[in-house]
């Protein structure tokens, strides 16, 4: 079940990392709502998106080494 849970946040994270690369302006409502104080912009879903993908990366590198 552990296999699956971490499966199932890599994918995520691979989804929304794309996501924000490739679609910064269609991404912005989801982050105006998830950065309530802050003002959400496209520099800023841009390095999210690295970082998702980085994390993508930390967490397949977990499972193929378990």
């Amino acid at each position: 079940m552990d296999t699956l849970g971490s499966c199932l946040i890599a994918q995520l994270c691979l989804a929304f990392g794309v996501a924000g690369l490739i679609w910064p302006e269609k991404m912005m409502p989801f982050f105006g709502v998830l950065m309530f104080p802050w003002r959400a912009n496209s520099r800023m879903i841009q390095a999210n998106g690295v970082v998702a993908l980085a994390a993508y990366l930390l967490l397949i590198g977990k499972l193929l080494l378990a």
